[in-house]
């Protein structure tokens, strides 16, 4: 992972939540508010919460006298998920970082982390933190995309950006959010930071969207491969988009596009 793999900023947050967040992450958000309500915790924290898809999935399932503290790498994010969210006294928004939880030990029922995992420098650091936040009895739920040739979209507009810069190209989408896929290291990595019992299981959605264009501009100005596109060439961005799009209209026809995506979702007890 490169330092520009962590940036989510300018026009990022707008983009991501407008375009790639309806593409992916909307059903396994659903899954993992309920798979967090069904333990009825009263304090909850979710780390990498990105534009917070998980939190307006979560929090109507939470009690009225819930806390819930959402917190994320990147304030433009969180600035983003607050706007969306609306009033809700229950949450409180921090800038946080999930390596260094400024939170006391066993303050917390849940946490929870959407595909924010493979962000993680250290991903046992990362794990050791979320355990030592979580009370006895509690339990981490957090989840992490299966590798690329399964999330079909994302592959082909890897693919489109590699004809751009056959040299050099642009792998942010493999290296990082499809870079941490093997469910053995999953669990080896969440057992190896001191949690117990941890399960793993792999889901398959379906990404649709209006058009072709949709996830190309979804996945090229909405996510930090914008940054690898704009460092080789500033000029580039909107020709590599027109490019991933005509890549997905050649494999999927005009009109409404649909393909697999898959995850995996792990679940690790005190």
């Amino acid at each position: 992972m490169t330092e520009s793999d962590k940036v989510f900023a300018g026009s990022i947050p707008e983009i991501y939540d407008s375009y790639l967040v309806p593409l992916i992450f909307e059903a396994f958000a659903a899954d993992m508010a309920r798979r967090v309500a069904a333990t009825k915790p009263q304090s909850v924290l979710e780390t990498a919460a990105g534009s917070g898809v998980v939190t307006r999935a979560l929090a109507p399932l939470l009690s009225p006298d819930a806390r819930y503290v959402v917190t994320d790498l990147n304030q433009p994010m969180l600035d983003r998920a607050a706007q969306q969210q609306g009033e809700d006294s229950r949450i409180t928004w921090q800038q946080a970082d999930a390596l260094q939880l400024p939170f006391p030990d066993g303050h917390f029922d849940a946490v929870c982390c959407q595909f924010g995992v493979m962000f993680f420098p250290d991903r046992v650091a990362g794990y050791r933190e979320a355990l030592r936040v979580l009370k006895p009895g509690g339990v981490f739920v957090f989840n992490a995309w299966d590798r690329i040739e399964e999330n079909v979209f994302a592959d082909v507009v890897t693919k489109a950006a590699a004809t751009v810069f056959p040299q050099d190209p642009p792998l942010f989408l493999a290296r990082t959010p499809h870079g941490y896929h093997d469910t053995a290291m999953i669990q080896a990595d969440a057992r190896g930071a001191g949690f117990g019992e941890v399960s793993v299981e792999t889901i398959a959605e379906t990404s649709a969207a209006a058009s072709c264009r949709d996830p190309a501009i979804a996945y090229c100005q909405g996510t930090p491969l914008r940054n690898e596109i704009e460092q080789r060439d500033a000029s580039a961005l909107d020709r590599v988009t027109d490019i991933a799009a005509d890549a997905i209209r050649a494999r999927f026809g005009e009109g409404p596009v649909s393909a697999k995506i898959q995850g995996h979702v792990a679940v690790a007890g005190v």
